[in-house]
C-alpha cells in the first residue's frame, strides 16, 4: 500500500539556538546520545520520526525517535521552532513532542491524539496546537493555557486579529458550525 502521508513541515518561525534534520530512517549506528520519546514507547515499533539534533555550541549532538501516531494524511508530522529558543517541537503522524535540546531527558508531549495543526504566534510568543476539541497554547515557560472545550469534533480557524482569534467549532446539537472568539493571552472565549 502506497503512504499517502504529506512531506514533513519544517517551519523556523521562532528565533532558535539548535540545528535538526529529519532522517529518512534510524542510522545503521547510533549517536552516543539518543533519546526516546515517550520513553519505553511501544509505539516506535509502528514507525517513528527520526531526528538528529546538534543542540547549541558545545554540546553532543543527540538522535531523537519519536514515536508514530497515525498513518494519515491528515495529520501533521514535522518539526516546529519555540517561543523557547532552546526549546523544539517534534509532531509525528500527530503526536507532538516538546524537547528541550538542552537538556533532552526533558520533554513533553502533549495530551492531544492527534494534533490537527500547530500554528506558531509569533507576535503573542505561544506555538498553537488545536485539537479535534479544543485548543493548547505553549510559550517560553511552557504550557501557557489550554482552551474549555470548544467544539463536539473539529475546530477551524478563520482569522487572527492581535490577541482575539477567530474560529469556527462543530455543535453536534445544531448539527453546524457555530463562530467563537479566543483571548490568546488567557485561552477564554469572549465576545
Amino acid at each position: 500500500m502506497k503512504d499517502v502521508r504529506p512531506a514533513p513541515i519544517v517551519d523556523l518561525t521562532f528565533t532558535h539556538q539548535w540545528q535538526a534534520e529529519m532522517l529518512a530512517a534510524r542510522p545503521l549506528i547510533l549517536p552516543a546520545r539518543h533519546f526516546v520519546y515517550p520513553r519505553d514507547a511501544e509505539e516506535v515499533e509502528r514507525g517513528a520520526l527520526e531526528i538528529l539534533i546538534r543542540p547549541s555550541e558545545g554540546e553532543l549532538p543527540f538522535l531523537a525517535t519519536c514515536a508514530l501516531g497515525f498513518r494519515d494524511a491528515l495529520v501533521p508530522t514535522g518539526l516546529w521552532s519555540c517561543p523557547n529558543a532552546d526549546e523544539l517541537c517534534a509532531v509525528s503522524g500527530g503526536y507532538a513532542y516538546m524537547i528541550d535540546t538542552s537538556a533532552p531527558e526533558r520533554f513533553t508531549m502533549i495530551a492531544y491524539r492527534p494534533v490537527l495543526e500547530v500554528r506558531p504566534l509569533e507576535a503573542q510568543g505561544l506555538l498553537l496546537f488545536v485539537g479535534h476539541h479544543s485548543m493548547l497554547a505553549w510559550g517560553a515557560e511552557g504550557q501557557a493555557w489550554q482552551s474549555e472545550k470548544l467544539s463536539d469534533e473539529g475546530i477551524t480557524i478563520t482569522a487572527i486579529e492581535g490577541a482575539r482569534l477567530h474560529g469556527l467549532d462543530w455543535n453536534m446539537m445544531a448539527d453546524k458550525e457555530t463562530p467563537f472568539v479566543l483571548d490568546l493571552n488567557s485561552g477564554l472565549l469572549t465576545t
